[in-house]
């Protein structure tokens, strides 16, 4: 479906359309369209040349990577933002993969226009390149989380994040299936079991996605949480 941009302010809003001229922001949107789409769909796959750039508007997506029969989930994307820019504008393959992982609704924007505009329009190039640089540190973040600490203190790391996500409560529910949390923390199923047992003494209690932290045990002496790998707006 056509998608005028006046329905659409929340897209308008983003960083990385919000300083662009009116008539470039109009003639980007004039191709774009609104797609709702179910759970387990698959948007784009890694190796495909990137037609569109998605802007996820509700729901959730998976990004992932296979190899070999292998596959890894390497990020999730939340509303209101892009992905995935950087195929858009280098006009490259993907490099993931992309599914719902529940009901969604999406924006796409062809390519070729996304391209057209950043040509010409110096507040939207200014904003693509610091949207890049923000996804560059985070995946600079994630590589050092997974090289430079053990297992145990990935998942300690990460529960101490969803605990601050839930607003410092001391018990809350995972936010996706343990599988998927296993892929995103570079472990194994069997290894994130493990994992959840050595948490025991550190005050970790689990009871299927139902998580309780007794921070006083020293979950956070143990995990040792530091802003240059946890810290997502640094």
């Amino acid at each position: 479906m056509d998608m005028p941009s006046p329905d659409y302010p929340e897209v308008r809003r983003l960083h990385l359309f919000s300083g662009m001229a009116g008539e470039h922001y109009g003639a980007l949107m004039r191709g774009a369209y609104v797609q709702n789409f179910p759970p387990q769909i698959e948007l784009i796959t890694e190796g495909e040349t990137s037609d569109f750039l998605h802007i996820i508007l509700s729901g959730s997506v998976d990004l992932f990577s296979s190899w070999n029969g292998r596959e890894t989930s390497i990020a999730t994307v939340r509303p209101i933002s892009t992905f995935i820019l950087a195929a858009t504008i280098r006009d490259a393959p993907y490099l993931m993969s992309a599914r719902t992982l529940e009901k969604s609704r999406i924006v796409l924007i062809p390519s070729q226009d996304v391209r057209a505009v950043f040509e010409v329009d110096n507040e939207f190039a200014r904003a693509i390149v610091t949207e890049l640089a923000q996804r560059y540190r985070a995946i600079v973040k994630i590589t050092k989380n997974l090289k430079l600490r053990t297992s145990l203190e990935r998942l300690a790391n990460y529960l101490l994040q969803q605990r601050e996500q839930a607003g410092g409560a001391s018990a809350f529910d995972l936010e996706f299936e343990k599988r998927r949390l296993a892929s995103l923390l570079g472990m194994t199923p069997e290894n994130l079991s493990r994992a959840f047992k050595g948490l025991r003494p550190y005050g970790v209690s689990v009871k299927g996605n139902h998580i309780v932290i007794d921070i006083d045990k020293g979950i956070e002496r143990f995990a040792k949480p530091d802003p240059l790998i946890d810290d997502p707006d640094s």
